[in-house]
């Protein structure tokens, strides 16, 4: 049930009680108050349709990674990047499902390895360039090790591989194989600049094994749609996980979303997405760092947690936690309210490309913006497990 209907009822409701001078105000009020269970449906239904838009925007992308590989050619090139940074919009908002016990990266078929995994390590896809020497490496010129790419293997290679940074797909790895690396100095404002001739089979390419790197960016691109999917199906009306949550006891639920929201906002985001990559002013710790769209990660994550905690997403806007927030207590409302329009404020006011943000470490200028950002969130976050103790829940415990 959605925001717009509860005050319609309301509304109505109070016009008939007006009239009919009854006594039975107290009972009204308890009646049009947004619920524990409207609050969990809510989160559900929006669940489905922001994976379902991941979804959509990367079929798009594999359309346009096929198109590419089968005609390469600039503009085909350009059209792949974009269909890849469109991609991103849409499934930056759902990394606040993640850390909720959900079907996102909870047990064996937890898919977000297969998704979102980085930093990952170049050299172990393709070729690179250390230090002005190209190093003709990676899975994509081990002709020997591996004599042929396709979904299988890469998913084989992702499960029996060991090392944080030996990813083998997932947007990243698609980002890569688009981008290259970005070798460029962080002041002139550029992503990686991998020539579309790497993927040209005749004398003018520039890479060797160019179809075997065109195999390597179809087959990714396929497990990326192959494990959106798989979301979908678990978060739509009737699928396997929506039954389950649904079915968990109120507050159980409530401390899952909670979870999923506070982790990112307090951690993962701030901290893993943030400060450490400012700590260290090196690109490469940044999330997007071939394709220089780390800014837009860290927007739509935040935008992201603000989604479940509002009860929003696209033309959705239903009950919500901050409703649960509200009906308790006011003052926790307005607090979490303001940390939102800060934690807004700060993250736009980040200077783009993030690499030339933390270019210059913490006591930059430009650095202590992005400290600011970080610390907005972090703000937001300790405002959302107060307010979670508001209406009764102890997220971590």
């Amino acid at each position: 049930m959605n925001k717009a209907f509860l005050k319609a009822v309301f509304i109505f409701t109070i016009g008939v009680t007006v009239a009919s001078c009854t006594s039975d105000d107290k009972s009204t009020e308890v009646e049009q108050k947004v619920t524990k269970k409207q609050v969990i449906e809510n989160y559900a239904t929006i669940a489905y349709a922001n994976y379902k838009q991941a979804y959509d925007d990367a079929v798009l992308l594999e359309k346009a990674v096929t198109t590419f590989t089968t005609t390469p050619s600039e503009a085909n090139f350009v059209a792949a990047k974009n269909a890849w940074k469109v991609s991103r919009e849409s499934y930056g908002t759902t990394e606040a499902y993640r850390f909720a016990n959900g079907p996102i990266d909870t047990g064996d078929n937890g898919p977000e390895a297969l998704i979102n995994s980085w930093p990952l390590d170049e050299n172990f896809i393709d070729y690179v360039d250390n230090n002005g020497t190209s190093t003709q490496d990676g899975i994509i010129n081990q002709t020997l090790l591996y004599p042929i790419i396709n979904k299988t293997v890469l998913l084989t290679i992702s499960k029996t591989e060991s090392g944080e940074k030996n990813i083998a797909v997932g947007y990243h790895a698609i980002e890569f194989l688009l981008w290259g690396q970005d070798l460029t100095d962080p002041s002139e404002k550029k992503a990686g600049l991998r020539p579309y001739t790497d993927y040209l089979q005749s004398a003018a390419g520039t890479a060797r094994n160019q179809k075997r790197r065109a195999d390597y960016l179809n087959a990714c691109a396929d497990v990326l749609t192959d494990n959106l999917d798989y979301l979908v199906n678990q978060w739509k009306v009737g699928g396997d996980y929506r039954k389950e949550f649904l079915a968990l006891a109120e507050d159980t639920a409530l401390k899952n979303m909670y979870l999923g929201i506070t982790t990112l906002a307090l951690a993962e985001l701030p901290v893993e997405r943030m400060d450490v990559a400012l700590e260290n002013a090196d690109q490469e710790d940044e999330h997007s760092c071939f394709s220089d769209n780390t800014h837009r990660d860290i927007a739509l994550n935040l935008q992201g947690v603000i989604n479940v905690y509002q009860g929003k997403y696209g033309t959705i806007d239903g009950a919500s936690l901050e409703d649960l927030v509200k009906q308790v207590n006011e003052t926790s409302f307005t607090d979490t309210a303001a940390s939102i329009k800060d934690a807004l404020a700060k993250v736009a006011a980040m200077q783009t490309p993030f690499d030339l943000a933390i270019s210059g470490g913490t006591a930059s200028n430009e650095g202590k913006k992005v400290t600011a950002g970080s610390s907005a969130i972090k703000v937001f976050g300790k405002n959302l497990l107060a307010g979670a103790a508001k209406i009764g829940l102890i997220v971590n415990g």
